[in-house]
Order: C-alpha cells, then structure tokens, then sequence
C-alpha cells in the first residue's frame, strides 16, 4: 500500500512528469552511440601468442643451423652441451628443482638422487647455537653469560636456560659461534653448532 502511494506521488511530481515512464528511464554515458541494427561486427586479428616487448625478430640461419645439429645429437651427447656452454660462457649455474616424491622415471630418479648429494656437499655459512646441559651450580653464571651475547632480560634468559636444551641464537657465522661456545664452556655449560 505504501508503495503505490509512493509511486503515484512519485508519478504526480512536476519534475518526474516530464518523463514518459518512471520505470522505462534509462541513463546512457554522454558518448554513447547506438549501434546500428544493419551493421555487421568487426572481426578483429589476435595474435597467435602474446607477446609483451612486441614480436620478436625471426633467428639468423645460422642459429637455426645450430639448433638443428643439437637436436641431431644423441641423449648422451646433448645433456654434456649444458655443462660445456657453462663453462665457456659463464653463465650461472642452473639448480635442479627438489622433485622428492615425483615419479619421472628412472633416469629423473638417478639424477635427483646425485643433485641431492651436492646440495649435502655445499659449505654451510649459517650456524645455530644449541646450549645441551650446563652444570647446576654453574646456572647463574651461564645465563649472565646468555644475556651478554642476546638482548634478553633476566626472567628471559632464565626461561631460556630452564628449558635446556634449547637453541640459544640462530643464523649466526662460525667465528662468532665458535667465539659463544668457548665463553659458555668457561661458565660451565655445553654448547654444540647445528
């Protein structure tokens, strides 16, 4: 009841009058343009592939030679290319993805499994420092010892030493872990790198 009510006197208003229908009003951008119903669409030419810098230049022939004779090459020969291009060019070394747990077949399997022994090989430059045990009468003097080489209060260090063995700082190079361990097996305690 209120709605029609509201129409009518809606509909009764000088400046809504001038419409024809209240419900047929329709709101258009000032630059629209209709269509015209007998004009066909314009069919417009997208590329093949996208291509964000712009198309590319086609490769020399020699290039396209090049390329031929690789793919001619056996297995064996092409996988001694990356390597041997490496070397002459010095481009960076290109790490193998960690593919643990995706069967590609016994030679992906071979190859992650030596790909793996290298990562193992790599020098480690982080170290963890982990406080195993400490003495007990020693506990004083290792958390005054704790508290000069982090930015922990007392009560926090203490907390810290409490829940032995617990890691003490992270991320940290050898010098100054092998620096902290001495001064904590001074005070009494034990402290191993990770």
């Amino acid at each position: 009841m209120k709605l029609a009510t509201l129409y009518r006197l809606a509909r009764g208003h000088p400046v809504v009058c001038r419409k024809n229908n209240l419900l047929q009003y329709r709101c258009f951008q000032p630059d629209f343009a209709p269509r015209d119903p007998k004009s066909k669409p314009k069919k417009y030419k997208y590329p093949d592939v996208y291509e964000p810098y712009g198309p590319r230049p086609p490769p020399s022939d020699k290039i396209v030679q090049l390329a031929e004779k690789i793919a001619a090459l056996p297995l064996e020969e092409r996988v001694k290319i990356g390597p041997n291009l490496h070397l002459k060019v010095s481009h960076p070394k290109l790490v193998p993805l960690d593919v643990e747990g995706v069967d590609a077949g016994s030679q992906a399997g071979a190859r992650a499994g030596s790909s793996k022994a290298e990562a193992k090989k790599a020098e480690k430059t982080t170290f963890d420092i982990k406080l195993e045990k400490f003495d007990a009468g020693a506990k004083l003097k290792v958390i005054k010892e704790i508290r000069s080489f982090t930015d922990l209060g007392l009560k926090e260090a203490k907390d810290l030493v409490e829940k032995t063995p617990v890691i003490l700082k992270q991320q940290v190079t050898k010098d100054e872990a092998n620096s902290i361990i001495e001064k904590i097996k001074a005070v009494g305690g034990v402290a191993v790198m990770e």
